[in-house]
Parts: C-alpha cells; sequence; structure tokens
C-alpha cells in the first residue's frame, strides 16, 4: 500500500471511479451533493493546481484551514484537505487562540464567513461560498481575497504531484501532529457505505473521507441531528449497518 493518500485515491479513481465516494447532506439547508471518486480527484487536482501554480505553495506550507472548524463535512473542505496533501502543505486547524500564538500562514481558507476573520496574519486568503453546486459567491469579493469557486475552475483538471516520502507532516491541531504515513494508518478498514455524523474536524476527515479511500468504501455525510430524517438517508442511501 502507498504511504500517500492522494496515490491511494488514484487508486480508486482507477478501480471504481464512477462509485459514490462522498455523498453531503445539510439537514438545515436541505441540501444534498454526491461525488463519485472520479469526480472528487478531479476537484482535488483542480485545487492542487491552484495551491501550487497560482498561489505558489511549496511543500511543508502551512495552510490554515479555519473552514475545517466552520464547516468540518462540506465536500468542498474535503476537496481542500486532500489537495493540500498532495501536494505536500500541511493542514493547520486551531482554535482562535492557538491562532493568535501560531506562526503565519501561507494561505488562510475560510467560508461564507469570510468578513469575520482577521486576515492580516496569511499571506493569501481563499474564501468559499460553499454553495452546493460549487458557484461562487454572487458579490465581488475585496482584492485580498480569492473566491475559491472562481480560481479553480479555471485550473487544469490534471495535477502531477512531486515526490514525498510520507514523512512529511501532514496535519495539525491542538491535539496531535500527523505526518502522511499517518494518515494512511489513522484511516482504518471500515470497508462499505457508512453513514457519517459531521462532529469535529480530524474525527469528520478520518471517518467520511481517509477511511473510504483506504478502505475502497463511500461515506455519507450528515451535518444536523434529526434521527428521524438520518434513518431516511440510511435507508435510501443504501448505507451498510454498523456493528
Amino acid at each position: 500500500m502507498s504511504r500517500l493518500i492522494a496515490d491511494q485515491l488514484r487508486q480508486r479513481v482507477r478501480n471504481r471511479g464512477g462509485d459514490p465516494l462522498v455523498t453531503y447532506y445539510d439537514l438545515a439547508r436541505g441540501e444534498r451533493t454526491e461525488l463519485s471518486a472520479t469526480s472528487f480527484s478531479n476537484w482535488v487536482d483542480k485545487t492542487s493546481n491552484l495551491l501550487v501554480d497560482e498561489l505558489v505553495l511549496d511543500p511543508g506550507a502551512v495552510v490554515e484551514l479555519e473552514l475545517a472548524r466552520s464547516a468540518p463535512g462540506h465536500w468542498v473542505t474535503l476537496v481542500l484537505e486532500l489537495a493540500a496533501w498532495q501536494v505536500g502543505a500541511i493542514v493547520r486547524v486551531g482554535t482562535p487562540a492557538s491562532r493568535s500564538a501560531a506562526a503565519a500562514a501561507e494561505l488562510l481558507v475560510l467560508g461564507p464567513d469570510w468578513a469575520d476573520h482577521d486576515r492580516s496574519r496569511a499571506d493569501a486568503v481563499l474564501a468559499c461560498s460553499l454553495h452546493p453546486l460549487g458557484l461562487g459567491f454572487t458579490t465581488a469579493l475585496p482584492s485580498d481575497v480569492m473566491d475559491f469557486s472562481l480560481e479553480v475552475r479555471g485550473q487544469s483538471d490534471h495535477h502531477s504531484p512531486g515526490p514525498r516520502t510520507g514523512d512529511e507532516p501532514a496535519w495539525v491541531d491542538a491535539e496531535q501532529r500527523l505526518t502522511q504515513l499517518d494518515l494512511v494508518a489513522a484511516a482504518g478498514a471500515d470497508r462499505g457505505r457508512r453513514l457519517v455524523t459531521v462532529t469535529d474536524p480530524w474525527s469528520t476527515v478520518r471517518a467520511g473521507l481517509l477511511t473510504p479511500i483506504i478502505s475502497d468504501g463511500s461515506a455519507v455525510l450528515v451535518v444536523g441531528h434529526d434521527p428521524e430524517r438520518m434513518a431516511e438517508i440510511a435507508a435510501s442511501e443504501r448505507v451498510d449497518p454498523t456493528g
């Protein structure tokens, strides 16, 4: 098995590219978005090219992913996490207090509430509208904020990753520091189509992305708590029973 999660995604595309990989529900907003492994990989490659060609991120660059705190289970968040790992960047997810003490990031990624955040300690800022169809903001953003959806759509559909050893840092939060190798080791082998309730950033990306890629399964990520609706989704999406 490759020590890189991006390589595992490419293997999944070769084996079962047309099958669902990530299905996203937001109960409050009534949204559903489904991405096959091929579609997800396409978004990852486009985003990787944006990070390298437009934002000029080098391996080891820090991506402060505030979006992983505000929308940990959104498919755009998962795309950005995988793209950062593919280009050798570090995904950093911190609390407001820890961010104030941490070194500046090469890139800060925000959600629709981008205007509420201090953007002064990052070299570049991406804002994500989180539109269910991947569309951009309906109003112009200030010159120091890039619209992720507008910028990424013009990127090439193919990205050629540089060499990686697996020992590079990949994830940093208040509790742990993980390498690329750790991402694969942490994924587990829970094969099948699983219902994932969105919680904290790490638990969500582990169960909602890493495990499906490694185990050749898929995830239905749900934001919100409604037992009746969750049961309906489990039935309609034909998720596998747990236990």
